[in-house]
């Protein structure tokens, strides 16, 4: 009984040496895996960093050609009113063409439509600040 005892107490101590032993390579093990981690993470970051350059470029873009738009709409409408009123002036009974009401209708339509993709673009802005703050 006795030897069984001092046996079974030599394999505790192996085993107390072995964890002696082992602290600095678990320690080794887990600083290689932080670092592995950390680049992991530092790439990541880079990729998004990437990203949300693009997106913002292509808001800005985006930007760039919705304000366009709205120049050429505003443009447009203004020739409509000149043509109307030279249309009224000639005739003041004379009920405006069916173009101009298409005209007029493509307009507005335009516009509604500038301000949903304004309110888009809008919304994907917050969306992307939010990530971005994240991040």
């Amino acid at each position: 009984e006795v030897q069984k005892l001092n046996q079974q107490l030599e394999e505790k101590n192996g085993e107390i040496q072995q964890m002696i032993n082992q602290p600095p390579y678990e320690k080794e093990r887990e600083i290689l895996r932080l670092q592995k981690t950390l680049a992991e993470k530092e790439k990541a970051q880079a990729t998004s960093d990437v990203l949300c350059r693009s997106l913002t470029d292509e808001t800005h873009q985006l930007q760039r050609k919705l304000a366009s738009t709205a120049e050429m709409c505003q443009h447009l409408a203004k020739c409509l009113e000149e043509k109307q009123r030279k249309e009224k002036g000639n005739s003041d009974d004379q009920i405006p063409t069916e173009r101009s009401n298409q005209v007029f209708l493509q307009l507005l339509y335009n516009e509604t439509s500038l301000q949903a993709v304004i309110c888009n673009l809008q919304e994907e802005n917050r969306m992307l600040k939010q990530k971005v703050a994240h991040v």
